[in-house]
């Protein structure tokens, strides 16, 4: 039996198939509606305590 064949046989079930592969948008897109307002939450009370602070 050809050796070449073997390896090109165990790197085909060796290698990650596409519907395992999970994109880092893909992963964090759901968690956007959530992350936002809490992101522009902080965003506002530090815009806010600087501008105390300075005055």
């Amino acid at each position: 039996m050809n050796p070449s064949a073997d390896h090109t046989t165990n790197a085909a079930h060796s290698s990650p198939t596409p519907a395992e592969e999970q994109d880092a948008v893909d992963a964090i897109v759901p968690m956007i509606p959530v992350v936002l307002p809490i992101v522009g939450g902080v965003l506002i009370f530090l815009l806010a305590f600087i501008a105390v602070s300075m005055a």
